[in-house]
């Protein structure tokens, strides 16, 4: 096992300004036009499949290179969950998409990732531990194509990649999407993107804890949800898993799973959602803001596809008044 390391590096291209510039146009676009469709909304993860109230308990005890930031003290903290789906489009729960658990925590204090001081902090992840592109810019490319249709967007892969290079990816896209999906009470969340724990880099990780059926109770993921916490609490370990080097744990690739067998991983704190009637929570979820950028300076997020989501989530925000 490889031991946690600061000697990690982001890397700025040259025309990153213009790019991000692109981004910016891009999302605004496919905010638009979702919005025109289906009324006013995300650009991105649209569909809020349900909302939920928890506490976050910073675990004692832990290594050094974990306390930095939320984690450097002990203690309960108040908390915010986001369930959705990952597309632009309100579309049946059953199919399949990339699954996203946003998580705020507040009761927070300190220096913020955007300057000035932040009382809350966020991790958005997703059920999967990687992208299907290593940067933002296949993926800008792929959803500027598929803005009017997803048709659209397959003509892109093939157009811009040759016929074996878009076969590929399509089929890499299609394996991510069509992943089968447990609900959220069994599987593992991922911020994918890695962000800063004080002078270290590391992935934030949710795992379910206890021994939830294998097999969602009702085939749609939001009634799954609710039926559980109808009957009781559900509960996540918050992970961090470590920067070791840049051959094992890419910063700027975030097309690469961070492999367990050589990274440390520490359990920091531990999610508890407890039993609740779920749409309680549904308007002030949907109202909010959660953003990887939506913290603290001690867990400021780390390379070019965070970069992006910086761009990206401001114009999604200013899309819908938030």
């Amino acid at each position: 096992m490889k031991q946690p390391s600061t000697d990690w590096h982001e890397r700025i291209a040259p025309d990153e300004e213009a790019h991000l510039a692109r981004v910016a146009e891009v999302m605004a676009e496919l905010q638009r036009a979702k919005s025109s469709k289906f009324g006013t909304g995300r650009a991105l993860h649209r569909k809020q499949l349900l909302a939920a109230t928890g506490t976050l308990d910073v675990l004692e005890g832990l290594p050094d290179p974990a306390r930095h930031g939320l984690f450097a003290t002990p203690g309960q903290h108040r908390v915010l969950v986001r369930l959705s789906s990952g597309g632009p489009d309100i579309q049946s729960n059953r199919r399949p998409d990339i699954r996203g658990f946003a998580l705020k925590v507040f009761d927070v204090s300190g220096e913020g990732a955007l300057g000035g001081t932040t009382n809350h902090q966020d991790f958005l992840m997703i059920n999967q531990n990687r992208a299907p592109g290593a940067n933002s810019r296949e993926f800008i490319d792929f959803l500027e194509a598929a803005t009017p249709g997803p048709l659209f967007g397959i003509a892109h892969l093939f157009k811009a990649y040759g016929p074996i290079g878009g076969f590929a990816r399509l089929r890499d896209l299609f394996t991510m999407l069509g992943r089968k999906f447990n609900g959220f009470a069994a599987e593992r969340f991922d911020t994918v993107a890695p962000v800063q724990c004080g002078p270290y880099a590391v992935r934030v990780r949710l795992k379910p804890v206890g021994s939830p059926p294998p097999q969602a109770r009702s085939k749609d993921i939001a009634d799954d949800m609710r039926e559980r916490l109808a009957v009781g609490p559900l509960h996540w370990d918050l992970e961090l898993q470590f920067f070791v080097d840049e051959a094992t744990t890419p910063i700027e690739d975030v097309s690469r799973p961070w492999p367990d067998a050589e990274t440390p991983v520490v359990t920091v704190a531990r999610l508890t959602l407890p039993r609740q009637g779920v749409d309680a929570a549904a308007a002030e979820a949907e109202a909010a803001r959660f953003d990887p950028w939506g913290g603290l300076a001690a867990h400021r997020p780390l390379g070019e596809v965070m970069r992006a989501r910086k761009v990206a989530y401001f114009e999604s925000q200013n899309g819908r008044s938030a």
